[in-house]
C-alpha cells in the first residue's frame, strides 16, 4: 500500500485546486462568490477562518483586536469584489476553559470594526473544540456590472495599490520582539502596531470607484450621443462597456506579491513591478533597511489593501483621488511571469513566485 498523500505535500494552492473541482467553475477563484438573487443585484459571500496560534495569539492580539481583524479580513474580501457589506455570521469553536470576557471582547472588536459600515452580526454557531477558532461568513451586494474579478486584467493595464505595504508585518515584529523597534519614535511604533492589530478594510475605495465610474459613464454617454449624431442610422453602434467591468481586483491579505501573482494567473497575463514605486511606511527604511522593507511589503501580508489592474488613465485618476500611500507600482504584460525590476538597472530583475510568500501547510 502506497504512502498517503498529505495536504502538506501538495500545499495550500494544490489543495485549493483539488477542492475547486467540486464547485461550479464560475463561482470560485475570486475573493468571494457571487450569486445572482434578483435582477440588478448580486449577493457576494465570503468566509474566513482564524485559528489561535496561527492568525492571532495573546502575545500580539487582544480578543478585541482579534475580533476587529476577523471582521476586517472579511470586509476586505467584499471590497475586493466591489461589494458593500450587508451582514455577517460568526462561528466559534471554543475550549471549555475560555474566559467569557475573552469572547465578549471578541464581539466588541467585531462590532467596533463593523459599526462604521452599518453592518450587523446576523447569527452564527458555537461549539466545543480543543483549539479556539473563529469562522466568519460575510454577505454583501453589488450591481452585476460593477463586480470586480481577478480575471479582468489585460496586457498594458496599470497595477495600483491603494496604500502602503509592510506596515502590518512591521507591527507584528515589534509586538513579538519589542527590542527590535527601540530606534523608532513612539508615533511610528504606534502606527505600525495599529496597522497590525486594527487594519482598515478599503471599502472607501469601492465608493470612490463608483464615483469615478459615474463620471466616466457620463463622459461615455456624451461620446455616444456624438456618435449617434455622426453615424448613419443603418450602422449599429457598439455599446460602451460598464466602467467597472475592466477592473481586476484582489485584496493583499497574503502579501502584495501574492495578490499580483494571483491576478496575473487568473487573467493569463504577466507583470513587471518597479522596485522604487512600491510604497511602504517611511519609518521602515531607516529602521530595517531598504531590502528588508521591500521584503515585508511584498510578502509580509495582512495589510488588507486592494491591488487593482485597470487602464492607465483610470489608474492615474484613482491614485490622485486616494492620495498618500496609493501608487501605480507596475504594468501587466503579454510575456509570462511576474518580475520585480529596477529602472536604474542597479539591481538584477527578480522573478516572483507564490512559494516565496506565506503558505498554509508549507514547510516549517
Amino acid at each position: 500500500m502506497g504512502q498517503l498523500l498529505t495536504v502538506q505535500a501538495i500545499g495550500e494552492q494544490g489543495l485549493l485546486k483539488r477542492l475547486q473541482s467540486f464547485c461550479p467553475v464560475d463561482l470560485v477563484g475570486d475573493d468571494a462568490a457571487v450569486l445572482t438573487t434578483q435582477p440588478g443585484r448580486s449577493l457576494v459571500v465570503t468566509t474566513d477562518v482564524l485559528v489561535d496560534g496561527v492568525h492571532f495569539s495573546n502575545q500580539t492580539t487582544s480578543s478585541e483586536d482579534a475580533g476587529w481583524r476577523a471582521a476586517a479580513a472579511n470586509l476586505s474580501d467584499l471590497a475586493a469584489m466591489g461589494a458593500t457589506p450587508l451582514g455577517l455570521t460568526v462561528g466559534l469553536s471554543l475550549p471549555g476553559d475560555t474566559a467569557v470576557d475573552w469572547v465578549e471582547g471578541l464581539y466588541r472588536g467585531l462590532t467596533a470594526c463593523l459599526s462604521p459600515y452599518k453592518t450587523p452580526i446576523v447569527g452564527g454557531d458555537i461549539c466545543r473544540s480543543p483549539v479556539l477558532s473563529v469562522a466568519i461568513t460575510a454577505f454583501g451586494e453589488v450591481e452585476p456590472n460593477r463586480i470586480m474579478r481577478r480575471s479582468a486584467a489585460r496586457p498594458g493595464d496599470a497595477i495600483v495599490v491603494t496604500g502602503v505595504h509592510g506596515a502590518s508585518k512591521a507591527g507584528l515584529e515589534i509586538l513579538l520582539q519589542p527590542e527590535l523597534g527601540r530606534s523608532l519614535n513612539a508615533d511610528d511604533r504606534a502606527i505600525l502596531i495599529q496597522a497590525h492589530q486594527r487594519p482598515q478594510p478599503r471599502l472607501d475605495v469601492v465608493e470612490l470607484l463608483g464615483e469615478l465610474s459615474q463620471e466616466t459613464a457620463i463622459d461615455q454617454q456624451r461620446k455616444g450621443d456624438v456618435r449617434k449624431a455622426q453615424s448613419p442610422p443603418s450602422l449599429p453602434l457598439t455599446p460602451y462597456p460598464s466602467p467597472l467591468t475592466r477592473i481586476a481586483s484582489m485584496d493583499s491579505s497574503d502579501g502584495l506579491a501574492d495578490a499580483v501573482l494571483q491576478l496575473c494567473r487568473a487573467s493569463g497575463v504577466g507583470a513587471r513591478l518597479e522596485r522604487s514605486q512600491i510604497p511602504f511606511p517611511p519609518a521602515l527604511t531607516p529602521w530595517v533597511g531598504i531590502e528588508q522593507a521591500l521584503d515585508w511589503a511584498l510578502y509580509g501580508g495582512e495589510d488588507f489593501e486592494l491591488v487593482l489592474c485597470l487602464p492607465l488613465l483610470k489608474a492615474q485618476a484613482l491614485v490622485q483621488q486616494l492620495g498618500k500611500g496609493a501608487a501605480i507600482v507596475g504594468i501587466t504584460t503579454t510575456a509570462p511571469g511576474v518580475w520585480l525590476v529596477d529602472k536604474t538597472q542597479t539591481v538584477p530583475e527578480q522573478q516572483l513566485t507564490l512559494e516565496q510568500g506565506f503558505q498554509h501547510f508549507g514547510a516549517v
